[in-house]
Parts: structure tokens; sequence; C-alpha cells
């Protein structure tokens, strides 16, 4: 049965190091549904959130595989983990009802970021619902154009990700 998996990675910061990643992913015939990728703490490392769709074996082979790239440190699948999930969101919507559209950012708790005669756009940060919700509330008041940062995740509690 496919399910979605959030992974973590943790991995070199080298150059490559993230095409070899996708490259695996490509190879074996799953996309990536979201990817995240940013410098750690420490400037030498980065970590990847990847959501991607697949059964439970096929993601434990592609972990298994992740974990023998040389540039990879670490590898959890925090699919069956508590952890914590967020995404950004920029929402360009039509100035028209821009009264309306203030009002809904307020409810969802986004922020307008611009509000003038060309545009409203709002910022949107929660889990995936909160961003589905966001978007269907501003559908009807046209949307011009909406730009997604790509899912983060944490594993609640004291566990944390390192290399080792």
């Amino acid at each position: 049965m496919e399910r979605k998996h959030t992974i973590s990675v943790l991995v070199e910061n080298e150059f490559g190091v993230l095409a070899r990643v996708a490259g695996l992913f490509s190879s074996k015939g799953y996309n990536i549904d979201s990817l995240s990728v940013s410098e750690t703490t420490d400037p030498t490392l980065s970590r990847m959130t990847i959501v991607t769709h697949g059964s439970d074996q096929i993601v434990e082979q592609i972990i298994k595989q992740l974990n023998k790239l040389v540039n990879v440190i670490t590898v959890e699948d925090l699919t069956r983990e508590r952890h914590i999930t967020r995404e950004m969101c920029l929402i360009k919507v039509k100035p028209g009802a821009k009264a309306e559209v203030l009002k809904i950012a307020e409810r969802l708790g986004a922020r307008a970021l611009e509000n003038n005669a060309h545009a409203v756009v709002v910022e949107v940060t929660g889990d995936e619902e909160d961003l589905h919700k966001a978007l269907e509330a501003l559908k009807p008041h046209g949307i011009m154009e909406v730009v997604r940062t790509g899912m983060i995740a944490i594993q609640r509690g004291e566990h944390v990700l390192v290399g080792g």
C-alpha cells in the first residue's frame, strides 16, 4: 500500500550531493513530492526533508540506498515518529476583494506582505492542511499565483538527527 513518507537526511554540504540524492529517487522511479534543503548550524552539513509516496518496502529500500551514498550521514523516515511539519506558501490574489482577502488572512493566521492596486500577497505558514484551507478560502477571490517552499519536518521530543 502506497502512502506518504517524510524522510530527513543529514548530508555533507558539498557540490553534487543533491543531484545524487535526487538521482537515486529517479532511478527507482519514485517522484519527490517535496524537497527542502538548507545548511545546518554546522556549515559543513545540510539537512534535507524529502516527501515522497510509496510502499513501506520501496521506501525502506530507498533509505538503505541513501545510507550507502558517500555524502549521506544519517537518514530517518519520520513517518512513523511523532513529528512537526511546516511549509510556507505565498499566494498572490487579485485586488478586487481586498478587504475580504485580508479578513481571511487574519482568520487563518496569515499575513499580508503586499497590498496594493495590483495584487494582495499573503504569506501562510503551517502544515499541509493549513495551506490547503488557505488556498480553498482564497480561491473564490482569484488566485493569480502560488509559490510553496516544500515541507520541513522535525521529530518531536529530545531526539536529534545527528551524524554518526
